[in-house]
């Protein structure tokens, strides 16, 4: 696809390989091996001298269309994807690590991936530095002569803290580091981090890129040289993703930019309205005008996406009963989907972590997690007010 045409036109015609005769809809590629012309063309294309299909854990058409379409939207050369967000990070880390190195993560990123890198990775002579996203002599400060990658996530999930991706772009180039950056809550459609100088970007693409919570699955984005080392420890180790769920990636892409700026049309009322309410400590939004990053998120972004974090008065009890309360929000861990959803990140998303980390990432007892919907905001209002009523009886009657 040529570069100058606009992203919508990128989310529904790139990738497109008719090998079914008349079809407009891509075909979904079943199959788990491929004949070869002779033994020739076989040891050609094991070799990786000859382009073509060699095995469903190394190669697919339709998972190959799903990967061009995600590459151009992030205006990469290149994408590989795997068969789920955490196993796009563990690809990446095989990859680009080995024992010895030290990598900086963000504080306050997925909670599983920082057991990954503190607890797992750990396990085979890889340390880890946490730090503050948001503080940039800390990340120059954290850099170690084997540091070997900075890995992030902007904005943050849940307390939607971001990261200045250039100037930690500078920094991955002054100390010759990999840049990682993961932009699942914006997508291409509201960030692009390979134009602020990220060398790979990951995708939980189970998330929006899907758009209906119905598979999962993974993408990492980057140049040629780079994704051929992360396709390498896919066709040795094999978290690949499946056809099927790669083609239902690829129809969800088609709808993104629009379904994205819906979210963000809907989350930016949800947060107008929680933002007036005195039953909540904070609420947390990228598209606040009080975002105590403000210039950076309207540097770095052309939209907000549809999370919402926000911290109900009082404690664990008071937020457990506030989700209990919900009849139209459903009470499920994933986002980005059609359906609205909220989460209590203490005790699941980052309940692994221990009680001091999660507190330094924000991740307190009272905090809660929605992913706003494509709902009617009128109803999801309806719903957040009669379950806040309820929280607060709660926390009343002691």
């Amino acid at each position: 696809m040529r570069p100058e045409l606009g992203q919508a036109t990128h989310a529904v015609r790139t990738g497109q390989h008719q090998f079914v005769d008349d079809q407009h809809s891509e075909a979904l590629a079943l199959t788990s091996s491929y004949t070869f012309d002779d033994a020739f063309d076989a040891a050609e294309k094991f070799a990786q001298r000859r382009p073509g299909n060699v095995y469903v854990r190394f190669t697919n058409p339709t998972v190959r269309a799903f990967e061009e379409r995600i590459a151009s939207m992030e205006g990469a050369r290149d994408a590989v994807a795997t068969g789920s967000g955490m196993g796009a990070y563990i690809a990446v880390s095989l990859a680009l690590l080995e024992q010895g190195d030290h990598v900086l993560l963000a504080e306050g990123v997925f909670g599983t991936t920082t057991t990954l890198y503190r607890g797992y990775m750990r396990k085979f002579g890889v340390s880890t530095t946490v730090v503050d996203v948001r503080d940039n002599e800390a990340w120059s400060a954290a850099v170690r002569p084997t540091t070997k990658m900075i890995l992030v996530e902007s904005p943050t999930n849940p307390l939607m803290r971001v990261a200045d991706i250039g100037f930690l772009s500078r920094l991955a180039r002054e100390h010759d580091l990999f840049l990682v950056v993961d932009n699942t809550l914006c997508t291409p459609v509201f960030q692009l981090p390979h134009t602020m100088g990220a060398d790979l970007v990951i995708h939980s693409a189970g998330k929006y890129i899907d758009g209906q919570g119905r598979c999962g699955g993974g993408v990492v984005t980057g140049d040629e040289d780079l994704i051929a080392e992360v396709r390498g420890v896919l066709r040795t180790v094999g978290p690949s993703l499946s056809p099927f769920n790669a083609w239902i990636f690829l129809k969800g892409l088609e709808t993104l930019p629009i379904r994205m700026r819906a979210h963000d049309e809907r989350a930016a009322e949800i947060y107008a309205w929680l933002s007036q309410r005195d039953d909540l400590d904070a609420v947390h939004f990228t598209g606040s005008p009080d975002h105590p990053q403000v210039e950076l998120v309207a540097r770095q972004q052309t939209g907000h996406g549809g999370l919402v974090s926000f911290e109900i008065a009082g404690g664990r009890r008071e937020a457990w009963t506030f989700v209990d309360n919900l009849r139209l929000v459903s009470n499920t861990t994933n986002i980005g989907d059609t359906k609205s959803m909220i989460t209590h990140p203490g005790t699941t998303t980052h309940g692994r972590l221990p009680d001091e980390a999660k507190l330094a990432a924000g991740i307190k007892p009272n905090l809660v997690r929605l992913s706003v919907g494509l709902e009617d905001p009128a109803d999801l209002l309806a719903d957040l007010h009669q379950a806040l009523a309820k929280s607060q009886i709660r926390k009343l009657a002691g």
